[in-house]
């Protein structure tokens, strides 16, 4: 009988560079509640955001991913050609076909196998676990991974529990191989009978002379289970690295809600002095871009440094979830 042969892979990965995009327009609180029914006062008590960045109205989920890239690239001193497989985490592409993955590698200059992946908030964290797997299982010797969201196109601007929390953005990063474990076992999972709580609406809103559907929130319900289970997979990731949360140098939650972040705080019981990201408050929500965005907003302010050993974790639509310890990458521009 004959035999099949096995590529081998990398013993062990790690981030190699991370770049991200923050749109250049901000959106404030009050210009939020010229059309929402709120106001300052109310929107940060409640999700601790004072503004977030919109993209332009010609600015696609594929530029934003691409400006992203293309830092990640740069800051791990790679070139595109190498990249042999591209993974974008988005919700927003807004098109079933073509799918957004291609398309981006396309503009990179890159054929590579390019594909997406939808798991809502926690689609990063999702793609970076494959990322890992295809690069020690020899598929790729080094993946691409994308999270982007243009958020503000399916957003309902007089809806009280999405109009003030979503926002738009990109982060990205090039898995490859390292002499050391730099991206953990991943602690992930799901909860489809609560699949309603965050989801597409078929009432739509006008656009041109299009109509389409927008994304509807329980909050409440968000709040009641996220800061409670993913203190769980927290804990789970981190035992699974071979560590204690004491060993941590950063923690790097997905910024769906400062209240949300403060609960799993405590619920996870983390050691005093240990960095908590807290983007949200000048980026507002974005979805499967916000773990990359919030490593950004750490290292730039100096509350984490590439090297620093970090627990990421994120969740949402589906329910789905997903956590891992890394050691952070050096960062495009800092």
């Amino acid at each position: 009988m004959s035999k099949i042969s096995q590529r081998p892979g990398a013993a062990a990965t790690a981030m190699l560079g991370l770049g991200i995009y923050r749109p250049e327009r901000v959106v404030t609180n009050a210009e939020i509640c010229e059309v929402l029914d709120s106001s300052d006062e109310w929107i940060q008590s409640r999700t601790g955001i004072q503004r977030r960045r919109f993209a332009r109205e010609d600015e696609t989920v594929i530029d934003m991913g691409v400006a992203a890239a293309e830092d990640a690239l740069k800051a791990a001193g790679i070139t595109a050609d190498q990249i042999g497989a591209v993974i974008v985490a988005s919700t927003t592409q807004g098109q079933h076909t073509p799918h957004a993955a291609p398309m981006l590698a396309d503009r990179l200059g890159s054929r590579a196998a390019s594909f997406d992946v939808s798991a809502g908030c926690a689609g990063f964290c999702h793609a970076l676990s494959v990322a890992s797997d295809l690069v020690r299982g020899g598929s790729a010797e080094y993946a691409l991974v994308v999270g982007v969201e243009k958020v503000s196109d399916f957003l309902d601007p007089t809806d009280r529990s999405t109009a003030m929390i979503f926002a738009d953005g990109a982060g990205a990063v090039v898995v490859g191989p390292a002499d050391e474990p730099g991206i953990g076992p991943v602690a992930w999972g799901s909860d489809g009978s609560q699949s309603q709580v965050i989801r597409q609406e078929p009432r739509c809103r006008q656009v041109e002379h299009d109509q389409q559907p927008v994304i509807a929130m329980e909050g409440q319900a968000v709040f009641r289970w996220a800061p409670f289970k993913m203190a769980d997979v927290a804990r789970e990731a981190v035992a699974s690295a071979g560590l204690e949360l004491a060993d941590l140098d950063a923690f790097v939650p997905h910024q769906a809600n400062m209240r949300i972040t403060d609960t799993l705080v405590r619920n996870l019981k983390l050691p005093e002095g240990i960095p908590v990201a807290r983007d949200i408050a000048d980026t507002g929500n974005t979805s499967a871009a916000s773990v990359p965005l919030a490593i950004e907003r750490m290292v730039r302010d100096g509350e984490a440094k590439p090297g620093d050993t970090a627990l990421l974790i994120a969740f949402g639509a589906g329910l789905s979830y997903a956590g891992q310890v890394v050691t952070l990458p050096p960062v495009a521009g800092l």
